[in-house]
């Protein structure tokens, strides 16, 4: 076993939340380590939707405060990292049976476009008849309105690895390969038990303990002595990837089995459609895509691309977070939960659920917990105006 090593802040978990905390915490001034036991973004932050949007169906269930910072975050995004997320269009179709009016998305977009600072990117509008064109293949059989706006697009897997590197760029010390066995609790802070993949065992030692670690999270919190847990539900997301490419805009969809809202992207040169809401029982080390899932994602895609022979390519599956509650997970608060053992002076911080456009801020609400114990430190860099980069 190697020697022990001190660290001020320890993250478990090297998805978009973790890495985006070591980022913050480095920028901050703070010694920090990131601790992943696969590869970076191995879990749901490779398998997201894709995008950098402020969220507009929480709109409806009065989420303001979410949909306000996340436009925020996408328009740091946007600035910060050109290479990695474009502003996308999205089309919305309102047909004779769609569950909303086109009165009612008028509103949505126009508190959208508010809550964006009413920048360029917020501006939308709806598209004439001869317009609709754009939209080749898509049924117009009942169709009654177009609108489109902006939102972001990225590639999940890529920005998760930009955000760990500016976070060692800063100082940060990311391992990957490496698996929380236990935590011991200490007089001021933590003692860690961590195994690699070939059986290799270290010690480390941390004032304070983040666990970001995505679906494991409550796995995770039994190996760490005097951790918070919440009750959760994993609710699993599945998406499929069809060709052709079906439309180089994104399209805000409703299923026609349920009115869930669907998305059909493109995604290089193929389609990317999805996403699917169900109740995930079994490990969050086994997650695919069901065989009911893709039938309901592709009877979507027949439905509103009548015409369009498609081959599916291939099916997946992330798994979101939620607060365990009763009802329609559709329906449920997507806020970020940070839950403590200590609000006055953390000594161990959970991370239940996120989104991905809203990692940053996530990370920035994480270390001004960690700081009440910690104390300030010099910060060294700003994450709103970090430059984030391919490679």
């Amino acid at each position: 076993m190697s020697d022990p090593f001190d660290t001020e802040i320890a993250i478990i978990g090297g998805g978009i939340h973790g890495a985006g905390i070591a980022q913050a915490a480095a920028a901050a001034g703070y010694r920090v380590s990131l601790f992943e036991r696969d590869r970076w973004a191995a879990g749901t932050s490779q398998r997201s939707s894709k995008l950098i949007h402020g969220g507009l169906r929480y709109l409806e269930t009065g989420q303001l405060p979410l949909v306000y910072h996340s436009l925020q975050e996408r328009k740091f995004l946007l600035r910060n990292a050109p290479d990695l997320v474009k502003a996308v269009p999205f089309y919305i179709p309102v047909y004779r049976d769609s569950s909303r009016r086109p009165w009612r998305i008028f509103a949505g977009l126009s508190l959208y476009c508010l809550l964006s600072g009413g920048s360029k990117l917020g501006r939308f509008r709806r598209l004439s008849r001869r317009s609709w064109s754009d939209l080749p293949g898509l049924k117009t059989e009942g169709l009654q309105a177009v609108f489109q706006y902006w939102d972001g697009q990225t590639d999940d897997r890529l920005l998760t690895e930009a955000v760990v590197r500016t976070a060692q760029s800063l100082g940060a010390e990311p391992l990957s390969g490496w698996e929380l066995v236990s935590a011991k609790r200490l007089d001021d802070g933590y003692q860690m038990e961590l195994r690699n993949q070939a059986g290799e065992q270290r010690q480390a030692r941390c004032r304070c303990l983040i666990n970001a670690a995505g679906p494991w999270i409550n796995d995770c919190a039994h190996r760490i002595e005097g951790a918070p847990q919440l009750g959760i539900d994993l609710v699993r997301g599945s998406h499929i990837v069809l060709a052709p490419k079906l439309s180089t805009g994104i399209l805000y969809l409703e299923s026609p089995l349920d009115q869930r809202p669907l998305f059909v992207m493109p995604w290089g040169e193929h389609s990317l459609v999805g996403t699917t809401e169900q109740l995930h029982t079994t490990s969050a080390d086994q997650v695919s895509a069901s065989d009911e899932e893709i039938a309901y994602l592709l009877q979507a895609v027949e439905h509103y691309f009548p015409n369009t022979e498609t081959t599916l390519l291939d099916a997946w599956a992330g798994l979101r977070v939620l607060p365990k509650a009763d009802g329609s997970a559709n329906k449920r608060p997507r806020d970020t939960i940070l839950l403590c053992d200590d609000d006055r002076d953390p000594n161990v911080i959970a991370v239940y659920g996120g989104k991905l456009t809203a990692y940053r801020h996530t990370a920035e609400r994480c270390i001004q917990l960690a700081s009440r114990k910690l104390g300030g430190r010099e910060a060294i860099a700003d994450t709103r105006k970090q430059p984030l980069s391919k490679a």
